[in-house]
Protein backbone atom coordinates (compact mmCIF):
# COMPACT_ATOMS: atom_id res chain seq x y z
CA UNK A 1 0.00 0.00 0.00
CA UNK A 2 1.85 3.32 -1.15
CA UNK A 3 2.33 5.76 2.11
CA UNK A 4 1.99 9.32 1.44
CA UNK A 5 3.54 12.46 3.74
CA UNK A 6 2.00 15.66 3.44
CA UNK A 7 3.88 19.13 4.10
CA UNK A 8 1.63 22.09 3.89
CA UNK A 9 2.77 25.66 3.71
CA UNK A 10 1.43 29.11 3.93
CA UNK A 11 -2.17 30.73 4.80
CA UNK A 12 -5.13 28.91 6.38
CA UNK A 13 -6.61 29.27 3.10
CA UNK A 14 -3.54 26.61 1.54
CA UNK A 15 -4.22 24.60 5.25
CA UNK A 16 -7.72 24.24 3.94
CA UNK A 17 -6.43 23.06 0.37
CA UNK A 18 -4.11 20.41 2.14
CA UNK A 19 -7.06 19.07 4.77
CA UNK A 20 -8.87 18.21 1.16
CA UNK A 21 -6.41 17.08 -1.00
CA UNK A 22 -5.74 14.83 2.79
CA UNK A 23 -9.12 13.46 2.15
CA UNK A 24 -8.95 13.12 -1.49
CA UNK A 25 -5.89 11.01 -1.51
CA UNK A 26 -7.65 8.63 1.99
CA UNK A 27 -10.35 8.22 0.05
CA UNK A 28 -8.68 6.86 -2.56
CA UNK A 29 -6.97 3.94 -0.41
CA UNK A 30 -3.70 5.50 -0.20
CA UNK A 31 -2.22 5.60 3.35
CA UNK A 32 -1.28 8.95 5.24
CA UNK A 33 2.30 8.62 7.04
CA UNK A 34 3.04 11.70 10.24
CA UNK A 35 6.81 10.97 9.14
CA UNK A 36 8.83 11.43 5.60
CA UNK A 37 10.78 8.47 6.81
CA UNK A 38 7.32 6.12 6.72
CA UNK A 39 6.65 7.36 3.20
CA UNK A 40 6.75 6.66 -0.37
CA UNK A 41 5.41 9.58 -1.72
CA UNK A 42 6.19 13.35 -0.46
CA UNK A 43 3.28 15.99 -1.56
CA UNK A 44 4.43 19.80 -0.55
CA UNK A 45 1.49 22.37 -0.85
CA UNK A 46 3.61 25.39 -1.40
CA UNK A 47 3.05 29.28 -0.80
CA UNK A 48 4.36 31.16 -3.63
CA UNK A 49 2.51 35.15 -1.81
CA UNK A 50 5.88 36.35 -1.60
CA UNK A 51 9.67 35.94 -1.49
CA UNK A 52 10.10 34.87 1.71
CA UNK A 53 7.29 31.85 1.36
CA UNK A 54 8.52 31.03 -2.17
CA UNK A 55 12.16 30.94 -0.65
CA UNK A 56 10.56 28.66 2.27
CA UNK A 57 8.85 26.66 -0.26
CA UNK A 58 11.57 25.80 -2.35
CA UNK A 59 14.18 24.60 0.80
CA UNK A 60 11.21 22.41 1.22
CA UNK A 61 11.70 20.56 -1.74
CA UNK A 62 14.74 20.60 -2.38
CA UNK A 63 15.07 18.83 1.09
CA UNK A 64 12.57 16.57 -0.27
CA UNK A 65 14.83 15.87 -3.29
CA UNK A 66 17.43 14.98 -1.16
CA UNK A 67 15.91 12.04 0.82
CA UNK A 68 14.50 11.12 -2.74
CA UNK A 69 18.15 11.06 -4.24
CA UNK A 70 19.04 9.14 -0.95
CA UNK A 71 16.36 6.74 -2.27
CA UNK A 72 14.33 7.53 1.38
CA UNK A 73 11.98 8.21 -0.95
CA UNK A 74 10.50 7.21 -4.24
CA UNK A 75 8.19 9.69 -5.69
CA UNK A 76 7.74 13.65 -4.95
CA UNK A 77 4.87 15.73 -5.89
CA UNK A 78 4.88 19.78 -5.17
CA UNK A 79 1.38 21.64 -5.83
CA UNK A 80 -0.22 24.93 -4.81
CA UNK A 81 0.84 28.34 -5.75
CA UNK A 82 4.65 27.94 -6.48
CA UNK A 83 3.92 25.65 -9.81
CA UNK A 84 0.75 28.20 -10.87
CA UNK A 85 3.25 30.49 -10.55
CA UNK A 86 6.52 29.38 -12.16
CA UNK A 87 5.10 26.74 -13.86
CA UNK A 88 7.40 25.27 -16.99
CA UNK A 89 10.56 27.01 -15.49
CA UNK A 90 10.45 24.92 -12.28
CA UNK A 91 9.95 21.98 -14.30
CA UNK A 92 13.63 22.90 -15.75
CA UNK A 93 15.26 23.59 -12.90
CA UNK A 94 14.21 20.94 -10.21
CA UNK A 95 13.84 17.45 -12.07
CA UNK A 96 13.63 15.48 -8.91
CA UNK A 97 10.20 16.27 -9.06
CA UNK A 98 7.66 13.75 -10.76
CA UNK A 99 4.73 15.83 -10.52
CA UNK A 100 4.02 19.65 -10.89
CA UNK A 101 -0.02 20.52 -9.83
CA UNK A 102 -1.70 24.05 -9.86
CA UNK A 103 -3.50 25.29 -7.28
CA UNK A 104 -6.96 24.16 -8.94
CA UNK A 105 -5.74 20.51 -9.93
CA UNK A 106 -4.39 18.89 -7.13
CA UNK A 107 -7.22 16.69 -7.46
CA UNK A 108 -5.52 14.55 -10.43
CA UNK A 109 -3.14 13.30 -7.85
CA UNK A 110 -4.71 9.87 -7.13
CA UNK A 111 -5.21 9.21 -10.51
CA UNK A 112 -1.90 10.35 -11.50
CA UNK A 113 -0.42 7.94 -8.84
CA UNK A 114 -2.21 5.38 -10.00
CA UNK A 115 -1.52 5.66 -13.70
CA UNK A 116 1.50 8.06 -14.22
CA UNK A 117 0.80 11.22 -16.81
CA UNK A 118 2.39 14.25 -17.67
CA UNK A 119 4.96 16.16 -15.12
CA UNK A 120 2.88 19.21 -15.27
CA UNK A 121 -1.04 19.69 -14.65
CA UNK A 122 -1.28 23.24 -14.71
CA UNK A 123 -4.41 24.78 -15.66
CA UNK A 124 -6.35 28.06 -14.66
CA UNK A 125 -7.39 27.97 -11.02
CA UNK A 126 -11.28 27.19 -10.79
CA UNK A 127 -11.58 24.81 -8.16
CA UNK A 128 -13.65 24.76 -5.59
CA UNK A 129 -14.70 22.69 -3.35
CA UNK A 130 -17.61 21.40 -0.86
CA UNK A 131 -19.65 19.82 1.61
CA UNK A 132 -18.92 16.63 -0.65
CA UNK A 133 -15.13 17.21 -0.64
CA UNK A 134 -13.28 14.16 1.76
CA UNK A 135 -11.17 16.47 4.11
CA UNK A 136 -8.64 15.31 7.03
CA UNK A 137 -8.55 18.07 10.28
CA UNK A 138 -4.73 18.24 11.04
CA UNK A 139 -4.77 21.03 13.52
CA UNK A 140 -7.20 19.94 16.41
CA UNK A 141 -10.38 18.07 16.58
CA UNK A 142 -12.40 20.92 17.72
CA UNK A 143 -11.41 23.57 15.67
CA UNK A 144 -11.31 24.37 11.94
CA UNK A 145 -11.08 26.46 9.56
CA UNK A 146 -14.15 26.92 6.44
CA UNK A 147 -12.98 28.22 3.59
CA UNK A 148 -16.23 30.32 2.22
CA UNK A 149 -14.94 31.64 -1.03
CA UNK A 150 -11.74 31.35 -3.55
CA UNK A 151 -9.37 33.48 -5.41
CA UNK A 152 -9.46 36.93 -5.29
CA UNK A 153 -11.33 40.14 -7.68
CA UNK A 154 -9.59 42.67 -5.84
CA UNK A 155 -6.99 45.08 -8.16
CA UNK A 156 -4.06 45.60 -5.65
CA UNK A 157 -1.27 46.53 -7.31
CA UNK A 158 1.18 44.20 -4.70
CA UNK A 159 -0.53 41.34 -4.83
CA UNK A 160 -0.40 37.85 -7.12
CA UNK A 161 -3.42 35.84 -5.49
CA UNK A 162 -5.90 36.86 -8.49
CA UNK A 163 -3.48 34.98 -10.59
CA UNK A 164 -2.61 32.45 -8.50
CA UNK A 165 -6.22 31.69 -7.12
CA UNK A 166 -8.24 32.77 -9.92
CA UNK A 167 -11.48 35.69 -9.58
CA UNK A 168 -13.70 35.65 -6.57
CA UNK A 169 -16.04 32.72 -6.63
CA UNK A 170 -18.23 32.31 -3.48
CA UNK A 171 -19.64 28.48 -2.50
CA UNK A 172 -23.21 28.31 -2.20
CA UNK A 173 -24.27 28.91 1.67
CA UNK A 174 -26.14 25.57 1.93
CA UNK A 175 -22.73 23.90 1.31
CA UNK A 176 -20.82 25.92 3.76
CA UNK A 177 -23.81 25.22 6.40
CA UNK A 178 -23.97 21.51 5.48
CA UNK A 179 -19.94 21.29 6.03
CA UNK A 180 -20.10 23.67 9.18
CA UNK A 181 -23.13 20.95 10.43
CA UNK A 182 -20.69 18.02 9.41
CA UNK A 183 -17.68 19.51 11.44
CA UNK A 184 -19.64 19.98 14.32
CA UNK A 185 -20.76 16.43 14.25
CA UNK A 186 -17.30 15.11 14.08
CA UNK A 187 -16.37 17.15 17.65
CA UNK A 188 -15.47 20.64 16.21
CA UNK A 189 -16.99 23.74 18.35
CA UNK A 190 -15.23 26.57 16.40
CA UNK A 191 -15.08 27.16 12.94
CA UNK A 192 -12.71 30.34 11.59
CA UNK A 193 -14.14 31.61 8.81
CA UNK A 194 -11.47 32.76 5.58
CA UNK A 195 -11.46 33.63 2.14
CA UNK A 196 -9.27 36.54 0.64
CA UNK A 197 -11.69 38.80 1.88
CA UNK A 198 -14.76 37.20 3.91
CA UNK A 199 -16.80 40.36 3.24
CA UNK A 200 -17.20 39.78 -0.50
CA UNK A 201 -19.10 36.19 0.25
CA UNK A 202 -21.93 35.98 -2.24
CA UNK A 203 -20.96 39.33 -4.02
CA UNK A 204 -20.15 37.41 -7.03
CA UNK A 205 -23.20 35.19 -7.10
CA UNK A 206 -25.28 38.27 -6.77
CA UNK A 207 -26.46 37.79 -3.69
CA UNK A 208 -26.93 40.82 -0.96
CA UNK A 209 -25.98 40.53 2.52
CA UNK A 210 -24.02 37.49 1.86
CA UNK A 211 -21.76 37.22 5.10
CA UNK A 212 -24.76 38.69 7.32
CA UNK A 213 -27.30 35.63 5.91
CA UNK A 214 -23.78 33.04 6.38
CA UNK A 215 -23.37 34.08 9.85
CA UNK A 216 -27.15 34.04 11.01
CA UNK A 217 -27.76 30.56 9.38
CA UNK A 218 -24.52 29.34 11.34
CA UNK A 219 -25.17 30.60 14.51
CA UNK A 220 -28.28 28.11 14.57
CA UNK A 221 -26.26 25.13 14.33
CA UNK A 222 -26.34 23.44 17.88
CA UNK A 223 -22.91 22.57 19.15
CA UNK A 224 -20.86 25.03 17.56
CA UNK A 225 -19.69 27.60 20.31
CA UNK A 226 -17.49 30.16 18.14
CA UNK A 227 -17.80 31.44 14.71
CA UNK A 228 -14.87 34.17 14.11
CA UNK A 229 -13.99 36.01 10.68
CA UNK A 230 -10.37 36.63 9.05
CA UNK A 231 -9.43 38.35 6.26
CA UNK A 232 -12.41 41.33 5.99
CA UNK A 233 -11.57 44.23 3.18
CA UNK A 234 -11.72 47.31 5.51
CA UNK A 235 -14.26 49.33 3.70
CA UNK A 236 -17.16 50.76 5.58
CA UNK A 237 -19.43 49.61 3.13
CA UNK A 238 -18.69 46.10 3.78
CA UNK A 239 -19.86 46.56 7.06
CA UNK A 240 -23.52 47.48 7.28
CA UNK A 241 -25.52 48.39 10.67
CA UNK A 242 -27.35 44.96 10.30
CA UNK A 243 -23.91 42.86 10.53
CA UNK A 244 -22.99 44.72 12.88
CA UNK A 245 -25.83 44.56 14.64
CA UNK A 246 -25.85 40.58 14.61
CA UNK A 247 -22.54 40.61 15.35
CA UNK A 248 -22.25 42.21 18.16
CA UNK A 249 -25.37 40.82 20.26
CA UNK A 250 -24.73 37.26 18.90
CA UNK A 251 -22.78 35.68 21.75
CA UNK A 252 -21.69 32.45 19.29
CA UNK A 253 -19.76 35.14 17.20
CA UNK A 254 -16.37 36.15 18.34
CA UNK A 255 -15.86 39.42 19.35
CA UNK A 256 -13.00 40.01 17.17
CA UNK A 257 -12.24 41.10 13.42
CA UNK A 258 -9.71 40.58 11.16
CA UNK A 259 -9.44 43.72 8.89
CA UNK A 260 -6.13 44.05 7.03
CA UNK A 261 -5.69 48.18 6.43
CA UNK A 262 -2.25 47.24 4.81
CA UNK A 263 -1.65 51.72 5.22
CA UNK A 264 -3.33 54.89 5.64
CA UNK A 265 -1.41 57.20 3.56
CA UNK A 266 -3.96 57.89 0.54
CA UNK A 267 -0.99 58.10 -2.11
CA UNK A 268 0.17 54.92 -1.08
CA UNK A 269 -3.33 53.36 -0.84
CA UNK A 270 -4.12 54.49 -4.26
CA UNK A 271 -0.63 53.79 -5.57
CA UNK A 272 -1.44 50.03 -3.71
CA UNK A 273 -4.48 49.63 -5.53
CA UNK A 274 -6.75 49.52 -2.51
CA UNK A 275 -10.52 50.92 -2.79
CA UNK A 276 -10.49 52.90 0.24
CA UNK A 277 -9.26 56.11 2.01
CA UNK A 278 -7.37 57.01 5.51
CA UNK A 279 -11.48 58.39 5.78
CA UNK A 280 -13.06 55.33 4.84
CA UNK A 281 -10.16 53.06 7.53
CA UNK A 282 -11.09 55.85 10.48
CA UNK A 283 -14.71 55.44 9.56
CA UNK A 284 -14.82 51.85 9.75
CA UNK A 285 -12.66 51.69 12.95
CA UNK A 286 -14.39 53.74 14.80
CA UNK A 287 -17.23 52.79 13.75
CA UNK A 288 -16.51 49.25 15.16
CA UNK A 289 -15.48 49.96 18.34
CA UNK A 290 -18.37 52.37 18.92
CA UNK A 291 -20.96 50.00 18.10
CA UNK A 292 -19.28 47.20 19.96
CA UNK A 293 -16.86 48.59 22.14
CA UNK A 294 -15.52 44.38 23.24
CA UNK A 295 -14.58 44.03 19.89
CA UNK A 296 -10.89 43.15 19.13
CA UNK A 297 -9.58 44.08 15.82
CA UNK A 298 -6.22 42.33 14.30
CA UNK A 299 -4.43 44.39 11.31
CA UNK A 300 -1.90 43.94 8.55
CA UNK A 301 0.24 46.37 7.88
CA UNK A 302 2.66 46.89 4.42
CA UNK A 303 5.99 48.83 4.62
CA UNK A 304 8.45 49.55 2.23
CA UNK A 305 5.71 50.12 -0.79
CA UNK A 306 7.49 52.33 -3.32
CA UNK A 307 6.86 56.15 -2.35
CA UNK A 308 6.81 55.48 1.22
CA UNK A 309 9.15 58.24 2.89
CA UNK A 310 9.51 58.55 6.37
CA UNK A 311 6.42 60.94 6.43
CA UNK A 312 4.05 58.36 5.09
CA UNK A 313 5.96 56.30 7.43
CA UNK A 314 4.89 57.86 10.51
CA UNK A 315 1.96 58.06 9.72
CA UNK A 316 1.03 55.00 9.48
CA UNK A 317 3.24 54.48 12.99
CA UNK A 318 0.92 57.09 14.73
CA UNK A 319 -2.40 55.14 13.30
CA UNK A 320 -0.92 52.18 14.80
CA UNK A 321 -0.19 54.61 18.31
CA UNK A 322 -3.70 56.20 18.47
CA UNK A 323 -5.83 53.09 17.35
CA UNK A 324 -4.39 50.49 19.84
CA UNK A 325 -5.16 47.50 17.26
CA UNK A 326 -4.87 43.84 19.60
CA UNK A 327 -3.63 42.14 17.17
CA UNK A 328 -0.88 43.77 14.47
CA UNK A 329 1.00 41.85 11.78
CA UNK A 330 3.38 43.27 9.28
CA UNK A 331 4.86 42.52 6.06
CA UNK A 332 7.64 43.80 4.41
CA UNK A 333 6.83 45.13 0.62
CA UNK A 334 8.35 42.62 -1.95
CA UNK A 335 8.62 43.65 -5.42
CA UNK A 336 7.16 40.15 -7.10
CA UNK A 337 7.41 39.91 -10.74
CA UNK A 338 4.21 40.63 -12.57
CA UNK A 339 3.03 42.86 -10.33
CA UNK A 340 2.04 46.66 -10.88
CA UNK A 341 4.02 47.84 -8.11
CA UNK A 342 7.29 46.19 -9.20
CA UNK A 343 7.89 48.33 -12.15
CA UNK A 344 6.92 51.43 -9.87
CA UNK A 345 9.07 54.01 -9.44
CA UNK A 346 10.39 54.79 -5.81
CA UNK A 347 11.42 51.52 -4.59
CA UNK A 348 12.68 51.11 -0.83
CA UNK A 349 15.91 49.84 0.06
CA UNK A 350 14.88 46.20 1.78
CA UNK A 351 17.09 47.43 4.79
CA UNK A 352 14.81 50.61 5.16
CA UNK A 353 11.49 48.09 5.18
CA UNK A 354 13.13 45.70 8.09
CA UNK A 355 13.91 48.58 9.89
CA UNK A 356 10.27 50.01 9.64
CA UNK A 357 8.67 46.75 10.55
CA UNK A 358 10.97 46.56 13.62
CA UNK A 359 9.65 49.73 14.58
CA UNK A 360 5.96 49.09 14.60
CA UNK A 361 6.75 45.50 16.09
CA UNK A 362 8.16 47.54 18.80
CA UNK A 363 5.26 49.55 19.13
CA UNK A 364 2.59 46.82 19.06
CA UNK A 365 4.58 45.11 21.56
CA UNK A 366 4.04 47.85 24.10
CA UNK A 367 0.71 48.07 22.91
CA UNK A 368 -0.31 44.43 23.36
CA UNK A 369 1.08 44.17 26.84
CA UNK A 370 -0.90 47.51 28.01
CA UNK A 371 -4.00 45.80 27.00
CA UNK A 372 -3.31 42.09 28.29
CA UNK A 373 -2.20 43.92 31.47
CA UNK A 374 -5.85 45.25 31.60
CA UNK A 375 -6.94 41.67 31.29
CA UNK A 376 -5.73 40.78 34.95
CA UNK A 377 -7.78 40.36 37.30
CA UNK A 378 -11.03 39.33 34.61
CA UNK A 379 -12.44 35.76 34.52
CA UNK A 380 -12.94 34.67 30.57
CA UNK A 381 -14.02 31.69 28.86
CA UNK A 382 -11.09 29.79 27.52
CA UNK A 383 -11.02 26.87 25.01
CA UNK A 384 -8.10 24.30 25.79
CA UNK A 385 -5.89 23.87 22.59
CA UNK A 386 -3.48 21.25 24.36
CA UNK A 387 -0.48 21.62 26.34
CA UNK A 388 2.22 24.38 26.90
CA UNK A 389 5.69 24.06 25.59
CA UNK A 390 6.60 26.47 27.52
CA UNK A 391 5.61 26.76 30.62
CA UNK A 392 6.31 22.57 30.33
CA UNK A 393 3.10 20.62 30.57
CA UNK A 394 0.30 22.84 31.60
CA UNK A 395 -3.10 23.51 29.88
CA UNK A 396 -2.60 25.86 26.92
CA UNK A 397 -5.90 27.25 25.18
CA UNK A 398 -7.17 31.00 23.60
CA UNK A 399 -9.83 33.17 24.24
CA UNK A 400 -12.63 34.34 22.38
CA UNK A 401 -10.26 37.01 20.22
CA UNK A 402 -7.02 35.14 20.01
CA UNK A 403 -7.73 33.52 16.60
CA UNK A 404 -5.83 29.92 16.19
CA UNK A 405 -2.16 29.95 15.07
CA UNK A 406 -1.87 33.73 14.98
CA UNK A 407 -2.37 35.64 18.12
CA UNK A 408 -1.21 34.79 21.99
CA UNK A 409 -2.58 31.86 24.04
CA UNK A 410 -3.37 31.60 27.76
CA UNK A 411 -1.24 29.27 29.54
CA UNK A 412 -3.38 27.35 32.63
CA UNK A 413 -1.01 27.55 36.16
CA UNK A 414 -3.88 26.14 38.33
CA UNK A 415 -6.48 23.12 36.98
CA UNK A 416 -6.69 20.76 34.62
CA UNK A 417 -8.99 20.78 31.63
CA UNK A 418 -9.67 17.98 28.07
CA UNK A 419 -8.66 19.12 24.96
CA UNK A 420 -11.60 20.73 23.17
CA UNK A 421 -13.47 21.92 26.51
CA UNK A 422 -14.37 25.09 27.63
CA UNK A 423 -13.14 26.41 30.97
CA UNK A 424 -13.79 29.84 32.75
CA UNK A 425 -10.27 30.86 33.57
CA UNK A 426 -9.15 33.85 36.09
CA UNK A 427 -6.22 35.49 34.64
CA UNK A 428 -3.41 36.45 36.80
CA UNK A 429 -0.56 37.43 35.07
CA UNK A 430 0.29 39.07 31.46
CA UNK A 431 3.11 39.12 28.87
CA UNK A 432 3.24 40.84 25.56
CA UNK A 433 1.48 38.46 23.69
CA UNK A 434 -0.08 35.73 25.93
CA UNK A 435 -1.88 35.74 29.31
CA UNK A 436 -1.39 33.30 32.25
CA UNK A 437 -4.51 31.98 34.43
CA UNK A 438 -6.12 29.81 36.96
CA UNK A 439 -9.53 27.27 36.40
CA UNK A 440 -12.50 28.90 38.42
CA UNK A 441 -15.03 26.91 37.31
CA UNK A 442 -16.21 24.60 34.31
CA UNK A 443 -18.65 26.04 31.63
Amino acid sequence: MTKVFLVSLGCPKNHVDSEVLLGILANDGLVLTSTLDEADVVIINTCAFIQEAVQESIEAILEAARAKGQGAINTLIVTGCLPQRYGEELVQSIPEVDLWTGTGDFLQIPQWLKKGGPRKLIGKPRYLYDHHTPRIITNTPHSAYVKIAEGCSHPCTFCLIPRLRGRYRSRELGSVIRETENLVARGVVEVTLVAQDTTAYGTDRGEEKGLYRLLKTLTKIEGLKWIRVLYSYPHPANFPPQLLDMVAGEERICPYLDIPIQHVDDTLLRRMGRRVSEKGIRRLVYRLKRAYPEIHLRTTLMVGFPGEGEREFRKLLDFVREVEFTHLGVFRYSPEEGTKASRMKGQIFSEIAEERAAQIMELQQGISWKRNKEMVGSIIPVLIDGVSVQPKGVPQGRTAFQAPEVDGVVHIKKGMAKIGETVTVKITQAGPYDLVGEIEERS
